[in-house]
Formats: C-alpha cells, sequence, structure tokens
C-alpha cells in the first residue's frame, strides 16, 4: 500500500481531471499514480461534484464513528477501493460501473 501521507501532508490530491503531486518524484510511482486514477475514474462515473460531496459527507461520518482523521480517511469506501486496487495496474480495465459500493461498510 502506498503511503500516501508525507508527516501530515497528503503527496497526492486529484483535482478533477488533474493529480497534483507534493513532489516531482512522485511521478514514478506507479502504485501511487493508478490509486489517483482510481479516484479520477470514480468522479467522473459520479459526475464530478456529487463525488466530492459524497466524499466529504462520507469522512465526516467516518470521523464521528473513528474519532481519528486517518482512520475515517482510511474507512472511506472511495480510498477502500483506491488502496485495495493499487496495485493491480490492470484493474481500471476491468473496473465495473460504481465498484466503490463495494467497499462501503454500514
Amino acid at each position: 500500500m502506498t503511503n500516501i501521507f508525507s508527516g501530515r501532508k497528503a503527496i497526492a490530491i486529484v483535482i478533477f481531471p488533474f493529480i497534483f503531486l507534493l513532489d516531482k518524484r512522485y511521478k514514478e510511482d506507479r502504485y501511487l499514480l493508478n490509486h489517483e486514477n482510481i479516484h479520477i475514474k470514480q468522479a467522473a462515473e459520479m459526475l464530478v461534484v456529487p463525488f466530492y460531496i459524497w466524499y466529504a459527507v462520507e469522512f465526516f461520518i467516518r470521523y464521528l464513528q473513528y474519532r481519528k482523521f486517518r482512520e475515517a480517511y482510511f474507512n472511506i469506501s472511495f480510498e477502500r477501493e483506491a488502496y485495495r486496487n493499487e496495485q493491480n495496474l490492470q484493474y481500471l480495465k476491468s473496473r465495473k460501473l460504481w465498484a466503490f459500493r463495494k467497499y462501503l461498510q454500514l
């Protein structure tokens, strides 16, 4: 699993349709880029704005549930899907529509 945090800062973020990296050396990290491309696919299938709203609401719910930032972050359905599949560089070729739903916790 790619450690997406450097200290307390994210090393990469998707602002659809772009991936922003904390440092250009991360351009070589295929798993990190795959992780972020999974987020691009998630955002695209949800028509972008609803993706960010869902992400924020789910983070808030997870934060109330776990009371810890990192634990809340790692339990967002979008992150669970991205982390579990980031090392499968073929994942996006076979990913089904709305696949993140499989990673929702109730």
